[in-house]
């Protein structure tokens, strides 16, 4: 088969590719919004348990809950460092940085997770285009931190590096140790434990809420919970049923566009020319460092194990994006 036959999409896995990279390119906006009057854990707690809510019975009637739960322990792991510590650190830097900026800096994901596999020695050995991405990448990052954002926000990137290394982190602990589960049932315990988790600390540091938030806040957390967590999940299993995890990774590329554009025409963020240079970089890095060698003049398709007791997909380590 040739590599245009074997990377050509039906309409369906087009629409559904549009849709996600929408889907997972808006919330940075709306996280923008939402943190104006909440703090980081309560949006957390709030977006959590309403998409826990809508997720959750999904789960269990595909009986994808259980398979879960037998594997508690790395479940729980995988909750800690891709959701309950980087979408609080994540609000907290979108308190201080640009909806855009913040999009762009975590395309940087891809080359955090290179680091990651060389540390627990995963990593394959690097080409010359995937050395040429590293350091793209990392000037992209460097120009966004050293020309974009302001000495007074370093606190805000720092953060925001917190939750890099988490999103590097969560889809390896995924693959390797989860990597037999129902990728649904894993992402509706996940969230379930998060909302649950959050509800003392809220209580404890923000105290009970003494009314409901402005009507944007209302309305950026509820598109939050529904359309960019629980809505894009499902839309997440359907590409990869459609189109296989290795091309549904091509995401990654789409959200830092749509981030940018959504910032600007939202909110009025300013697109800098060092916005688009960083921009270019980081994603032109990351698919470089993320390519696969072409072999037998065909790019072969990595396929995932079977799901236990399901037809459903799991998710790859590159596709689980829980950040949006």
């Amino acid at each position: 088969m040739q590599v245009s036959d074997t990377w050509r999409m039906s309409r369906r896995a087009v629409l559904l590719f549009v849709a996600l990279g929408v889907a997972w390119g808006i919330p940075y906006m709306l996280i923008k919004v939402a943190v104006e009057s909440l703090s980081p854990a309560e949006l957390v707690l709030a977006r959590t348990a309403l998409a826990a809510a809508l997720l959750l019975p999904v789960a269990v009637a595909r009986k994808a809950v259980a398979p879960a739960m037998r594997h508690w322990r790395w479940v729980v792991m995988f909750t800690i460092v891709e959701i309950a510590v980087p979408w609080v650190t994540l609000g907290a830097a979108e308190q201080r940085l640009s909806s855009s900026t913040t999009g762009l800096l975590l395309a940087a994901v891809p080359l955090v997770g290179l680091a990651v596999a060389f540390v627990s020695g995963r990593a394959e050995r690097l080409t010359g285009s995937a050395w040429l991405g590293l350091a793209l990448g990392v000037a992209g990052v460097a120009a966004l931190v050293g020309l974009d954002v302001g000495s007074s926000d370093l606190g805000a990137v720092a953060a925001l590096g917190v939750t890099v290394v988490g999103y590097a982190i969560g889809p390896a602990i995924l693959a390797r140790k989860l990597g037999a589960l129902p990728g649904l049932g894993v992402i509706a315990v996940a969230l379930t434990l998060t909302s649950l988790g959050y509800v003392p600390v809220v209580l404890i540091g923000d105290g009970v809420p003494s009314g409901l938030p402005p009507s944007d806040v209302v309305v950026s957390v509820v598109l939050l919970a529904t359309v960019c967590t629980a809505i894009a999940f499902l839309l997440l299993f359907a590409l990869v049923g459609e189109v296989g995890p290795v091309r549904a990774t091509t995401i990654t590329y789409i959200n830092p566009a749509v981030a940018v554009v959504a910032g600007a025409v939202v909110l009025d963020e300013r697109v800098t020319a060092v916005t688009v240079v960083g921009f270019t970089l980081v994603v032109a890095g990351s698919y470089l460092v993320n390519r696969r060698p072409r072999r037998d003049g065909a790019l072969r398709e990595r396929t995932d194990t079977p799901t236990v007791g399901t037809a459903e997909p799991v998710v790859s380590t590159a596709t689980v994006r829980p950040d949006c």
